[in-house]
């Protein structure tokens, strides 16, 4: 009987909230120049035309396999209040490894370094590093 109350219970608060796949993580930013990228070198076409575009940390970097991978990124909190876009999610396209990339990143050990175009659409720009909430799609 108590299974059938928590099962009950959880389809109707399932109703409610949204229950996600998404990782938790950081993000910074880098400027450009962002040629060459460890991804695609010197191919300009290798960035989209909205320029939402990121490098890699370590955590997600997979030996290169990140490459061309696309991500979902949401603000979901930073150092100073109101620093996050309410309710902004942007698609990025992985094109570098952060560690290597030829701009340094505004904050050392990021899930991933989005690019200046990115980072803004998300946050404001005045801060070094937000806390995401990130999935490949």
């Amino acid at each position: 009987m108590q299974i059938l109350q928590f099962l009950s219970y959880f389809l109707i608060v399932s109703q409610f909230f949204h229950f996600s796949h998404a990782d938790v993580g950081t993000a910074a930013q880098y400027s450009p120049p962002y040629l060459p990228t460890a991804c695609y070198g010197d191919d300009q076409s290798q960035f989209p035309s909205s320029n939402l575009f990121a490098a890699a940390g370590d955590g997600i970097w997979d030996n290169g396999a990140s490459c061309g991978r696309q991500y979902l990124v949401r603000c979901i909190s930073a150092s100073q209040p109101g620093t996050c876009a309410p309710d902004q999610t942007i698609q990025v396209k992985i094109v570098d490894y952060a560690p290597t990339a030829l701009s340094s990143s505004s904050a050392q050990s990021a899930t991933i370094v989005l690019s200046e175009t990115a980072f803004g659409a998300v946050a404001n720009i005045a801060v070094d590093s937000i806390n995401i909430e990130f999935q490949q799609v």
